[in-house]
């Protein structure tokens, strides 16, 4: 933990002719970017796919650097010295700081309150974000998903080997089995389809979550807390608009190729 707030300490010695008492604050953030920077690689592959568990990796890998977080601003004393981050600042807001305490210094509209009033809302906007993309989403994949179900939706028919002639009925023994199977795979897909929109309806709430979490810690985590989970949307955003993006350039090459 001494590295850890010893780096923070450096970073904010760099950026404090700029940002004077609020640039711990600030080298929080960088030292953020810097961890969601060299996880940028696993959270491609996770989006990709590549992987089973890449998609764990990132968060479980950000739960120590979170930890470290935490006890930093949280512990008096640091490898047997005065903890000097937690004099720091944001705005009037002591960095090891929680909710609870600020409200006894001037209530939720006082000087502390209202940084930590600030944090709430960006942290509301961002989950907001992410909530609208989350059901975008699963919206998408429901609406997939109906549509490779849907029986009115021509397909081309292959005859089995061996099995019924073209002009079988559906009251022959043939016909009958393609129905029933048929008619699984429709309960089957419509079951999948509501588990898909009731998991798109409450899993992006969850990323308000963060909002609980964000009360309760002191408020340097709070900021951890915002900076990692903006970045996760917006790197989410940016994989997904490549994605988009080659697929439809992928789409414009075979047209003009015919």
């Amino acid at each position: 933990m001494s590295v850890f707030t010893h780096l923070v300490a450096e970073l904010g010695r760099l950026l404090e002719p700029v940002l004077a008492q609020s640039s711990t604050a600030a080298a929080i953030v960088l030292f953020t970017v810097l961890v969601r920077l060299a996880l940028h690689p696993l959270s491609r592959a996770a989006f990709r796919g590549e992987t089973p568990a890449a998609g764990c990796l990132p968060m479980l890998l950000q739960l120590p650097v979170f930890f470290v977080m935490y006890q930093a601003f949280s512990s008096a004393e640091v490898g047997g010295k005065v903890n000097e981050l937690l004099g720091h600042r944001l705005f009037a807001a002591p960095l090891g700081a929680r909710w609870t305490e600020a409200l006894g210094e001037g209530g939720p509209f006082g000087a502390q309150g209202l940084v930590f009033l600030g944090l709430f809302g960006a942290i509301a906007v961002v989950a907001a974000w992410s909530a609208v993309r989350g059901r975008r989403t699963a919206a998408s994949v429901a609406a997939a998903a109906a549509a490779a179900a849907d029986p009115k939706k021509p397909a081309g028919r292959v005859a089995p080997r061996g099995g019924a002639k073209a002009g079988t009925k559906p009251g022959t023994k043939g016909g009958s089995k393609a129905g029933a199977g048929g008619g699984v795979m429709a309960e089957v897909s419509a079951e999948q389809q509501e588990v898909m929109r009731k998991l798109g309806g409450v899993l992006p709430l969850l990323s308000f979550g963060t909002l609980i979490t964000a009360a309760v810690v002191p408020l340097a985590a709070g900021l951890y807390l915002l900076t990692t989970t903006a970045w996760s949307v917006a790197e989410r955003a940016w994989l997904q608009y490549r994605k988009d993006r080659a697929e439809r350039l992928t789409v414009g090459g075979e047209r003009s190729s015919l």
